[in-house]
């Protein structure tokens, strides 16, 4: 993100060209004089100084950037040579037309007020001092008050304004500073979010297949010398899950859909699924629909297929059921999956306090993630149905 210009900051620029232009002409108006040029030529060289000056200590000071005792010389070293170019020659008082605002520029309304008193005081005492009718000093108090007045009021009004430019350049530099923790929180979140949804794939995926791989070798070597025709068989169902885990590896370094879904719909992946279920586990999987089939969101089908996924693995790993059902629902507004089993069964309640089913946690939060529900019905010796609901 660019950062813009302090806008205050950014003026600075025009009030310097004011103060130079106020300068010179004042300069000018002084040595056009041509009375007393030995006056004139003091009260000019004492009207350049101020440029010098200006540069060494008033620049800092401009937009209050510079410490108090740097501005406060400046303002003080300003009166002095703006005062003494005054008696050299009245002229010379036409500069406080860019002296007088710097006060409310370098400081605080008070202040300010106090600098401008300052600045004004030679010229009216000598102006005092040389006047010789009532008349006079009253115009001349009248024109004060009301210079006076006018400085005030311009002067609590700029300091406004450089009140509420510093308020808002400190709120900005916070606001950027929120901004950049809730880009690095959101960074983190991200991370994290990818990390769990990974460590839900794969156990989804490639640990479930793993473990039906080492299951089924493992009753393979047990028919080796008894029944080497099973063990054939059996081998060959753990190579074709070998292909198929394989296959949702590459999908899940890709970011593609799950394998199953990848060239066919959610009917025949949870077919394929609920087959080769029975073929490794040796027990009849019935695989039925109803309703109108038709595509639901990917998002959605990848859902359903984990669910039905995670079910037959805790089925393998816990139920030892002798038959498994598989439905697949279409209703008007929602699809419907349920895995059933006649295995063990456990008890829900006691299986969540002692925060076991890692599985069964990620299902339940992808399930949610999509809109849908999940239930869990079960009860020991009495099998499990598991019943996911999702929007059509």
């Amino acid at each position: 993100m660019t950062r813009e210009p302090d806008a205050w900051r950014w003026g600075v620029g025009r009030w310097e060209a004011y103060f130079a232009l106020v300068l010179v002409s004042t300069v000018i108006y002084v040595l056009a004089g041509g009375e007393a040029w030995q006056r004139d030529a003091v009260a000019a060289v004492l009207l350049v100084a101020l440029a010098p000056w200006y540069l060494l200590l008033g620049r800092r000071s401009a937009d209050r950037a510079a410490p108090p005792p740097a501005t406060l010389g400046y303002l003080a070293g300003a009166v002095v040579l703006s005062g003494a170019a005054a008696i050299a020659a009245p002229e010379s008082s036409l500069v406080l037309f860019a002296l007088c605002p710097q006060a409310f520029m370098m400081l605080a309304w008070r202040g300010a007020m106090l600098t401008v008193l300052a600045l004004n005081a030679t010229p009216a005492l000598r102006f005092l001092w040389e006047s010789t009718t009532v008349g006079a000093v009253v115009s001349f108090s009248l024109w004060a008050a009301v210079t006076m007045g006018f400085s005030a009021f311009f002067g609590f009004w700029v300091d406004r304004i450089i009140r509420q430019s510093r308020e808002r350049a400190e709120l900005i530099a916070e606001l950027r500073a929120t901004q950049a923790e809730l880009a690095a929180a959101n960074r983190r979140a991200g991370a994290m979010a990818e990390r769990e949804r990974l460590a839900a794939e794969i156990h989804d995926t490639l640990a479930q297949g793993f473990t039906s791989i080492l299951m089924l070798l493992q009753a393979a070597d047990s028919h080796l010398d008894q029944d080497p025709e099973q063990a054939r068989r059996q081998i060959s169902l753990a190579a074709g899950t070998a292909r198929e885990n394989l296959a949702e590896a590459r999908a899940l370094v890709a970011a593609l859909p799950p394998a199953g879904l990848e060239s066919s719909s959610l009917e025949e992946a949870l077919q394929r699924l609920a087959e080769r279920f029975g073929e490794e586990m040796g027990i009849p999987v019935e695989f039925t629909t109803s309703g109108p089939p038709r595509r639901l969101a990917a998002g959605v089908e990848v859902v359903l297929l984990r669910a039905a996924q995670e079910a037959t693995a805790n089925i393998r790993k816990h139920a030892g059921a002798g038959h498994v059902s598989v439905r697949l629902a279409y209703g008007g507004d929602t699809a419907v999956l349920e895995v059933r089993d006649d295995g063990a069964g456990f008890d829900p309640d006691a299986a969540a306090e002692a925060g076991r089913g890692f599985g069964l946690r990620g299902m339940r939060e992808r399930v949610t993630q999509v809109g849908g529900r999940l239930e869990v019905g079960s009860a020991p010796g009495e099998g499990t149905v598991l019943t996911v609901e999702v929007p059509a």
